[in-house]
């Protein structure tokens, strides 16, 4: 995440909540994206320092574990700049220029200065973040995925580029000429259907007979079940790991406006924002514009308050919240205070959680410290790997 202000509800059920489940499943590596920040809000220098920590103390507070997670800040581990940079290389600019963000971001943040290499090549540094991890999924919803996608084909060009060795042709020759006849054949055809198309069954077929042969072929080895999967994919060797996108459910909570929520739009309930806060932020909330009196009928897909009742409430409670607004049976006061209950609920245990911390800053930084190294080991790795492949390591 970028630590461009509070964390708020919007943040909480639209991936920490995700984030805090998938620990749980999942070797997981969670950084503040401080470089990242710097692609839009290069000149709020101050903004970004203010927030960093802050804002680890609110993913601790919603149940991120260091225990069972690595936590770290992105900008401690100059390997991502360095793979970023390298990366660069080979990475064709049209890549970059399609990703439907760009210009998409520069259309809504008119009020910033976007024409920077920085903003225009922010896609590839958050390629290098995950292919620096050999990350196998990145969790993301679905408006998310050409992210990955990027990341995929970047990983894909290096592995062509640089995974293969002189005597490849030869090497991939006397592999197939381990396999049965029909076999080879059927890789080949497996091979150039998932080459024209993508095709995820040819792909998996092929994939099928290296490991077959890998179990049933004499004087089969590991080198050879590496060699064809990376012919299969249309590269060398795997040195950079092709992710998957994984889609995790996704809740876009609406501001106090009905607008998107954000800190920027003051439009926000923030997580550790007090009882008496969130009351008055809620009781404030805009509701469905037909309703202009107390007897009014409304109607709860009209009204941003409804999208809260949809993440917070129970099925009876949403009943009698149909049934008491299209009827005018109850007023919006009475609709929004079970909203209020249920969020100041949630609260209760992220501020104490975050009062602890924010009380021992130093264990915070500690917890963060830890992370850093801990990440900083599989980076330097990955970066060893690279560094090999691209006639670097002299």
């Amino acid at each position: 995440m970028r630590p461009t202000g509070s964390m708020h509800l919007g943040h909480y059920h639209g991936a920490l909540k995700n984030w805090v489940r998938l620990q749980d499943e999942h070797d997981c590596f969670f950084f503040v994206a401080d470089w990242h920040a710097l692609t839009t809000h290069y000149e709020d220098r101050e903004v970004i320092e203010k927030t960093v920590y802050d804002m680890v103390v609110d993913w601790l507070a919603a149940g991120l574990d260091p225990d069972k997670a690595t936590i770290f800040i992105q900008s401690r581990l100059p390997e991502h700049a360095e793979l970023f940079t390298l990366l660069a290389m080979g990475t064709p600019l049209g890549w970059l220029e399609r990703v439907p963000t760009y210009k998409d971001q520069i259309e809504k943040l008119r009020d910033r200065d976007l024409a920077t290499y920085g903003f225009l090549g922010y896609p590839l540094l958050q390629a290098a973040d995950i292919l620096i991890y050999k990350a196998t999924y990145v969790p993301v919803g679905e408006d998310q995925s050409s992210h990955v996608e990027l990341t995929r084909e970047v990983a894909r060009r290096f592995n062509h580029l640089y995974g293969r060795a002189p005597s490849f042709e030869a090497d991939v020759a006397a592999a197939l000429a381990k396999l049965a006849k029909d076999d080879a054949r059927y890789f080949d055809k497996q091979r150039k259907a998932f080459g024209e198309t993508g095709a995820a069954e040819a792909l998996a077929r092929g994939e099928a007979v290296v490991r077959r042969a890998a179990a049933q072929v004499a004087g089969w080895s590991d080198a050879d079940t590496e060699l064809l999967l990376g012919h299969l994919h249309g590269g060398g060797k795997s040195i950079l790991v092709e992710p998957q996108a994984l889609h995790t459910e996704v809740l876009r909570l609406p501001g106090v406006d009905g607008t998107k929520m954000s800190k920027s739009y003051g439009n926000a309930i923030l997580m550790r924002d007090d009882p008496e806060t969130v009351t008055k932020k809620v009781r404030g909330m805009m509701t469905d514009p037909a309703r202009v009196r107390r007897t009014d009928p409304g109607d709860p897909e009209k009204c941003p308050v409804w999208s809260f009742h949809k993440v917070y409430s129970d099925e009876a409670t949403r009943e009698w919240v149909v049934k008491g607004c299209t009827s005018a049976g109850i007023g919006c006061l009475d609709c929004k205070q079970p909203v209020i209950d249920a969020i100041v609920q949630e609260q209760q245990p992220w501020r104490e959680r975050a009062e602890s911390l924010l009380a021992d800053p130093k264990k915070v930084h500690w917890i963060v410290e830890m992370g850093t190294e801990r990440a900083r080991t599989v980076a330097r790795q990955t970066m060893k790997d690279v560094r090999g492949a691209m006639g670097l390591d002299y």
